[in-house]
């Protein structure tokens, strides 16, 4: 299967915290993606110190690529399809990676519960 993980869904695997045997299951032997995005996000909020990570950004970048997410681009698609979105979700980190999963056939994994109120397939 193919997964679009979401930002805390990263974060809480590599710190190895909050996600299931079932969920650790499905990352260890699924074909995973990770957004730029995301790894965005996590930028803004390590400079925020709202997220720390031991040897910064570098390191987590180094290790989400070592634990063999691929990253994938911010395509022109993802924008287009993002305009079509309804606006249940506010943040727009989370309905790029909407429109991302929609556009790619990825399927979502992640806890939040406005993700799972859009037509795209999602686990947690």
């Amino acid at each position: 299967m193919r997964y679009l993980l979401d930002t805390h869904t990263v974060l809480w695997f590599l710190n190895g915290e909050r996600v299931s045997e079932e969920v650790k299951t499905l990352i260890t032997n699924g074909d995973n993606y990770i957004s730029v995005v995301s790894l965005w996000e996590v930028a803004i909020k390590m400079n925020i110190s709202k997220y720390s990570f031991n040897g910064g950004y570098s390191a987590f970048r180094e290790i989400v690529r070592g634990n063999g997410f691929t990253v994938l681009p911010i395509k022109d698609e993802y924008i287009e399809r993002l305009l079509t979105l309804p606006l249940i979700h506010k943040d727009p980190f989370d309905r790029l990676l909407i429109s991302t999963a929609v556009v790619e056939k990825l399927i979502i994994i992640s806890t939040d519960e406005n993700i799972q109120k859009y037509d795209v397939e999602w686990v947690w």
